[in-house]
């Protein structure tokens, strides 16, 4: 078969279908994992917060991005959990090293943007003090 009859055309309806996946996938997550309850609530504390302190554009940014951020490395740690669960049923010491790498790239994301804050919000907060 030639590579151009394995390349699909342009559809509309695949598309919204794709989207409708990646949706579930997001809903999944929120829906099932502690931890992304943990991130979320921490979202809403850190956008009132923000909307308090009266940030500027480029804070927001910068804050959207760290936000952005964890909640993706937490998205990407549930599914790579969830594939090595279904791979490897049973315990394995490689599993769960992978089970370990992904969370500690949510450790690391969740660090800088503690960081992140930290540098936004402390200078506005002293005033406050």
């Amino acid at each position: 078969m030639s590579l151009n009859k394995l390349k699909k055309t342009f559809s509309l309806s695949r598309q919204i279908k794709s989207f409708g996946h990646a949706f579930n996938g997001l809903w999944c997550v929120v829906k099932e994992e502690h931890n992304m309850h943990v991130h979320l609530v921490a979202t809403i504390f850190i956008v009132i917060l923000g909307s308090l302190c009266g940030l500027s554009i480029i804070e927001w940014c910068l804050i959207a991005f760290a936000i952005g951020m964890v909640l993706m490395a937490e998205t990407f740690n549930t599914s790579i959990e969830v594939l090595v669960d279904l791979v490897s049923p049973d315990y394995h010491p490689l599993a769960g090293k992978a089970k370990d790498i992904a969370a500690g790239a949510v450790v690391i994301a969740c660090v800088v943007a503690v960081v992140i804050g930290a540098l936004i919000f402390m200078p506005k907060l002293m005033f406050w003090v």
